[in-house]
């Protein structure tokens, strides 16, 4: 056998186990979702924050414009966030937060556990799972 051969054979075996592996491979794109300190209609004041399931996101750093001034959220379908008046994701009573599913929302009548409460401008923590 020529050395030609071989050669062509070998890049012709690593250009088909190089195509399987990509073709393979799924994207993983995080979900994301939007607040905004204001209307959800305007770009002054909003953010997408892409989400990791069950991890909290505090409103500090980057995002602490947004602490303790969120009006709105738009949550995509298939996932469930919940928003705390405090950092770490914590609610020491259960009283202190509002949990939203796909939609958007208006934090001034967000579901709590009691019913409708107004929210705005009290979130400092959040975090998002799928349904």
């Amino acid at each position: 056998m020529s050395s030609k051969l071989v050669l062509s054979s070998l890049t012709l075996l690593a250009g088909i186990s190089a195509a399987s592996v990509i073709m393979e491979r799924e994207p993983t794109i995080s979900p994301s979702i939007i607040i905004c300190t204001g209307n959800l209609n305007t770009s002054n004041g909003c953010l997408t924050v892409p989400v990791v399931s069950a991890e909290c996101i505090n409103l500090t750093g980057g995002l602490s414009f947004a602490n303790d001034e969120l009006s709105t959220a738009r949550i995509p379908g298939g996932l469930v966030c919940t928003f705390y008046d405090q950092f770490g994701c914590s609610s020491p009573t259960g009283e202190d937060t509002v949990v939203l599913t796909g939609g958007d929302w208006s934090f001034t009548n967000a579901p709590a556990v009691g019913g409708p409460v107004n929210f705005n401008d009290r979130a400092s923590s959040f975090t998002c799972s799928p349904l």
